[in-house]
């Protein structure tokens, strides 16, 4: 009788399972710096319904020539310069700690601009809003 001489090897080789991970590992270190942050679009979001409060808000808003306007409840707007918004927060502040400040930003004003008015208001720690507009409904 003749008997094979072959024995069956029960090991496995992880030579070719690390060349794929690898060639993965490449592949998506190459892939993540390709796309840069420059090339995403950003939609900014439109609120849907009105919040009303009962609370003390102050208007702060800014046109789209860069000028600053001011108003507490119920006022006409006054139209001030930047130096001038962060005095006139703290002494309404002084009046009543419970202040809201209502940031009205033209949708052309620089970015720089909208967060020095967030910067006081984190300052002199103020509750701010963002006050965006609400899209009108389709009459029928």
């Amino acid at each position: 009788m003749l008997k094979k001489r072959n024995k069956i090897d029960a090991s496995f080789s992880m030579s070719s399972m690390t060349d794929i991970i690898f060639l993965l590992l490449l592949f998506f270190m190459i892939a993540s710096t390709m796309s840069s942050p420059n090339d995403m679009k950003i939609n900014l979001p439109q609120s849907k319904t009105k919040t009303a409060t009962k609370a003390h808000v102050v208007k702060v808003a800014i046109n789209d020539q860069g000028q600053y306007f001011v108003a507490d409840d119920g006022e006409k707007p006054q139209m001030v310069n930047f130096e001038e918004v962060e005095p006139y927060l703290q002494q309404v502040q002084a009046t009543d700690s419970a202040v809201f400040v209502a940031l009205h930003a033209d949708e052309n004003v620089p970015y720089k601009e909208v967060v020095r008015i967030l910067d006081i208001a984190n300052e002199n720690r103020m509750k701010l809003v963002i006050a965006t507009k609400t899209p009108e409904k389709a009459t029928e």
